[in-house]
């Protein structure tokens, strides 16, 4: 067990100018996909766009500093993408709706924020993905970069994958250990 205190991260920020919602209902309990989703450093093994995750540093409630890379295939061509995060994870049981956040402190979506959360609801699990960014730091076209490229096609066409595989994983039956 770490003894470093988790991240703080807060809210998600307000009126950024990209902003991209997954959202799907997972037939499965809020604790076998909730622990798909925390458990990053398998998702390699689960998902096939994903070409890593490790953790650089980690912390008491699972997060920490975790650098992480996926494909965003375009046909038969897949584009690298790769991006440093701090992971928080507040647990089921800790509030009222569970979340996974994560701020990008490097690569190419350094200042995105994201925000997984998890609703108990008739028949499963609704999770949601919120991505939200002003962009990057390249003066007059980063805003416009974020929201007509980077979140519409490589932001969602990631996360959307992810969270359908997860998903995937969580509604088979007699998944043990979760």
């Amino acid at each position: 067990m770490n003894d470093l205190a988790p991240f703080d991260l807060g809210p998600m920020p307000q009126g950024r100018e990209m902003t991209t919602l997954d959202e799907r209902m997972v037939r499965a309990p809020m604790a076998r996909i909730f622990a798909l989703a925390a458990a990053v450093e398998g998702w390699p093994a689960l998902l096939k766009h994903y070409r890593y995750v490790r953790f650089v540093e980690r912390r008491r409630d699972g997060g920490g500093i975790v650098d992480m890379s996926a494909n965003r295939p375009f046909g038969i061509v897949r584009w690298p993408t790769w991006w440093r995060s701090r992971m928080q994870v507040l647990a089921p049981g800790i509030r009222p709706s569970p979340s996974i956040r994560f701020s990008h402190i490097e690569g190419v979506t350094a200042g995105m924020e994201v925000e997984w959360t998890f609703q108990d609801v008739p028949g499963g699990t609704h999770v949601r993905i919120l991505h939200v960014w002003n962009g990057p730091s390249v003066p007059v076209v980063g805003g416009a970069a974020a929201t007509l490229v980077i979140g519409p096609v490589f932001i969602h066409g990631i996360a959307s994958r992810t969270l359908e595989g997860l998903a995937t994983h969580a509604e088979r039956p007699g998944i043990a250990g979760i």
